[in-house]
């Protein structure tokens, strides 16, 4: 270029009317997420969300609680495979089922996509996977932002975060003083991998093993692309429909950390969570990461779910209407633990015994 030419932000990489084109394919997506509390206030493009609190009056003490998240390097296997209206889900995912963890019923969601350069059909089929989370999340998307960085990422480089409010009342506010001796651990079957330990997931099947992306796997039924890029589990309404049904102390968001840390998290100093891996078998994808990259197992289960995504604690007067509420609604779910006291163990939770065969 030559240097008597004016610069211009096109010329330096941003491309403007691609961010407006862009907004315009998302906009069918995102009007699928309206709850009441945005109905008439305003619509995508505008410079802030808005959602009526006046919904929040029916609350004698409303808590509003907050997330944010991301869904880590598996936004590199959607670039690879080229299929970007999944990771969205994850994305909503991550988020709300970290809120439903106190109680708090997901309301709505931002989201902020970051791209080396926007390619409008590729921001919607983000936005698609988002607006489709949302929906099975109950909560409204009210807005978002996408940034385009020529310079700090490649044209076809992106991430991807979101943030979520949701709200509870307060004597209704879940947390580790609810948890008692004996109450019962549930387990809530996870979809596959999640959103959690790609950098491992990555390693073992890319450097390690050699595998390719459209290998087909018999243990899987489909290709180690579409096995890894399957969608979280989103439990937010499964998780809501058991504090409606029956007592619920606790939930635990198994994500980052495995099974064990994340149930810790809710488990009170003086009691301890015991589950048993015999009550379950974890799904093919988890095996192969530790056969093919000899990962030990306590390795896996500090990085992975192995087949667990959401685990709920109540009182053994409440689990059978639990197990039945979560059947009801399509959530393969089982008691795979309980609560003792800690005694002479040192952390809040544990996993004993072997995987079921």
């Amino acid at each position: 270029m030559s240097e008597t030419t004016g610069a211009s932000y096109a010329a330096a990489g941003v491309d403007i009317e691609a961010g407006d084109r862009a907004v315009e394919l998302m906009k069918e997506w995102v009007k699928k997420t309206r709850r009441p509390e945005v109905e008439g206030l305003g619509g995508l493009g505008g410079f802030a969300g808005l959602f009526d609190a006046s919904a929040l009056k029916r609350y004698e003490r409303p808590l509003l609680a907050s997330a944010t998240d991301g869904v880590g390097t598996k936004v590199d296997l959607a670039r690879k495979t080229g299929v970007y209206d999944t990771i969205g889900r994850d994305l909503v995912g991550m988020v709300v089922d970290d809120l439903v963890v106190c109680g708090a019923e997901p309301l709505f969601m931002t989201d902020y996509i970051c791209v080396g350069k926007v390619y409008p059909e590729r921001v919607a089929a983000i936005v698609k996977g988002i607006a489709e989370g949302c929906v099975l999340a109950g909560c409204t998307l009210v807005g978002g932002e996408t940034a385009e960085h020529p310079g700090l990422l490649g044209p076809d480089d992106f991430d991807v975060a979101g943030a979520g409010t949701g709200v509870v009342e307060a004597d209704r506010l879940l947390g580790p003083d609810r948890i008692r001796k004996g109450d019962v651990v549930i387990a809530m079957a996870s979809s596959g991998l999640h959103s959690n330990g790609y950098s491992l997931v990555r390693h073992v099947f890319f450097d390690r093993a050699g595998w390719a992306l459209d290998r087909e796997v018999q243990e899987f039924g489909r290709s180690l692309g579409e096995e890894l890029l399957e969608p979280t589990r989103i439990y937010s309404l499964d998780c809501l429909a058991l504090t409606r049904t029956t007592e619920v102390h606790g939930f635990s968001h198994v994500t980052g950390g495995g099974l064990a840390n994340n149930l810790a998290r809710v488990v009170p100093d003086h009691l301890h969570a015991q589950v048993d891996r015999s009550t379950w078998t974890p799904g093919a994808v988890f095996d192969l990461v530790g056969s093919l990259g000899r990962v030990e197992r306590l390795e896996l289960e500090k990085t992975l779910n192995m087949g667990v995504g959401m685990i709920a604690v109540v009182p053994a007067e409440s689990v059978d209407v639990a197990l039945t509420t979560l059947a009801d609604r399509g959530v393969d779910s089982w008691v795979a633990g309980e609560i003792v006291e800690r005694g002479e163990h040192t952390s809040g939770a544990e996993l004993v015994g072997d995987y079921a065969a």
